[in-house]
């Protein structure tokens, strides 16, 4: 069985507190012995250029600050088409740019399974740290995404 290209994409503000999870997390896994069919990516809020890092990646799992109004720390784990807004779904921080992106990328003929990871923020504001909350929750996350990681044949 061929193994598949995984890209693990990282986005978020670390200047604005549980916004940049998705950053803090490529920074610990970078820490990491990973599979060899696994890259990282740190996007920070560049969302738009997604679609550019897809050529030969067969999975996407993107880790964001996500408000669905649950308690702070909640992990949500969706697809692109849970993130058009409605009234009552979830909401990336970043979501019209990740989705566009990846509708531009299967115009550019990839079409990657996409996994999102969303964290539940309890503040976006001026500092770089994450709070308590959200902190607790990097082991869990970490946890999620190298399963992800493990159900693409690694």
């Amino acid at each position: 069985m061929d193994v598949q290209k995984t890209l693990i994409v990282g986005i978020g503000n670390l200047l604005l507190q549980d916004e940049g999870i998705g950053v803090h997390i490529i920074q610990a896994l970078r820490d990491r012995e990973l599979p060899a069919h696994v890259d990282l990516l740190d996007m920070g809020t560049a969302t738009m250029n997604l679609a550019f890092y897809l050529d030969g990646v067969q999975k996407v799992i993107i880790v964001d600050a996500l408000k669905a109004g649950q308690k702070p720390g909640t992990i949500y784990q969706c697809r692109p088409e849970d993130l058009i807004a409605d009234k009552e779904g979830p909401v990336s921080l970043h979501d019209l740019g990740v989705v566009e992106s990846l509708s531009m990328s299967k115009k550019l003929g990839y079409s990657p399974e996409v996994v999102i990871i969303g964290v539940e923020p309890k503040a976006i504001d001026w500092g770089m740290e994450l709070t308590d909350e959200v902190q607790k929750q990097v082991p869990a996350i970490i946890d999620i995404i190298l399963k992800e990681c493990q159900r693409n044949g690694g």
